[in-house]
């Protein structure tokens, strides 16, 4: 077993990593919540459906209450109203402050139930078993919680930590193809950010990883999990260092709200912000046009993304509600090298519209 240890100003846990580690997931949340008398799992019907009953088989033995609640399966069911309604749930259940959440399932499933956790009665326990290669990377590390709002991705949330982290690559067997390619984007992520050793290993072992081989992917979890936990751990709350884990996601996310949620999986659209800040990059001099040939090249390399048909000033509008603008200034993470990136807000609106028509023309190729 991999053990990595969170560390945060408000939070210590431990994120475990190992093959069938979901059969006796219940040994680890026992150990990381020895008070908890009613656990309450929330899912969807697909996964619930795959690995529920080996969740909930692991508890067999357990004295403790343990319920399972549903919520629709899909970004776009990822808002205020989907937290209200298991809100109820959790009240007809009869779930108090001493009960502990159990999100399994993947980021939309993690975001909603680390959000609902940090509202219901004024915030209880919970923990992440991420089912989806991204959520085992990403999301379920480092707190950030929260829905969309029709005027973008993640608007209203809060910072909370679980209690702990599980992470079975077994589960990634009955990910669909497109799903699991576009959750390697968030480890191509972290390799140009600061692990230069994922993107090398990315770039040498692509027919490996693309094959789900059990070793590769345990280490490229491993390491990529290990990039988030050493950003989180020095900036918990994004003031600074963490918004290097933003690289792609500034056009990203605005990609993902023009076309409503439904062209783009989290991913894809991340890759295509990554492109779009490697053109940026390249074009504003703060990086070599071989570096920048390298990221989009490793990019395209992993995936055949949907295509990009949004107007580029329509993208360019939507960067103004994202909340990594702070006083006007759209925040940019730009590539210098692999590994290394910079935290840009003087990006000029002509650099943006540039990258946007690129790729327009880039993705019908």
């Amino acid at each position: 077993m991999i053990s990595i240890q969170v560390k945060t100003r408000t939070k210590f846990y431990s994120v475990l990593i190992e093959q069938e580690i979901l059969r006796s997931a219940a040994t680890y949340i026992r150990d990381a919540v020895p008070d908890a008398k009613h656990f309450v799992v929330v899912t969807s019907a697909p996964i619930r459906k795959h690995w529920g009953k080996m969740l909930l088989d692991s508890f067999s033995s357990d004295e403790a209450k343990v319920d399972v609640i549903e919520m629709p399966d899909g970004e776009r069911y990822k808002t205020m109203a989907t937290v209200e309604s298991l809100s109820n749930q959790l009240v007809k259940l009869q779930a108090d402050r001493k009960a502990v959440l159990i999100a399994l399932g993947g980021g939309v499933v993690g975001d909603v139930t680390g959000f609902l956790a940090s509202i219901y009665m004024r915030g209880i326990r919970f923990v992440q078993i991420p089912t989806t290669y991204l959520a085992q990377v990403d999301s379920s590390v480092g707190g950030k919680t929260g829905v969309n709002l029709k005027a973008g991705k993640n608007l209203v949330g809060a910072f909370k930590q679980p209690e702990l982290v599980l992470v079975d690559p077994q589960v990634l067997d009955t990910l669909p193809e497109r799903e699991y390619r576009s959750g390697l984007y968030e480890s191509l992520k972290a390799g140009v950010i600061q692990n230069a050793r994922i993107f090398e290993f990315m770039e040498q072992n692509r027919t490996e990883v693309l094959a789900r081989h059990p070793a590769s992917l345990e280490w490229l979890i491993a390491e990529s999990v290990r990039v988030k936990a050493d950003v989180v751990g020095q900036d918990e709350e994004e003031h600074g260092l963490r918004k290097i884990l933003n690289f792609g996601h500034t056009i990203g996310h605005a990609l993902e709200a023009e076309t409503t949620y439904k062209t783009f999986l989290h991913g894809e659209a991340v890759a295509w912000g990554m492109v779009a800040a490697a053109m940026i990059a390249a074009g504003m001099h703060k990086t070599s046009l071989t570096i920048a040939e390298r990221i989009i090249s490793l990019v395209l390399a992993y995936a055949g993304l949907p295509q990009v048909s949004s107007r580029p000033k329509a993208i360019f509008r939507r960067l103004a509600s994202d909340k990594k603008t702070l006083g006007g200034k759209v925040h940019f993470i730009l590539p210098c090298d692999i590994g290394q990136v910079v935290i840009a807000t003087d990006v000029p609106e002509k650099a943006v519209l540039h990258a946007m028509e690129e790729l327009r023309s880039l993705s019908k190729r």
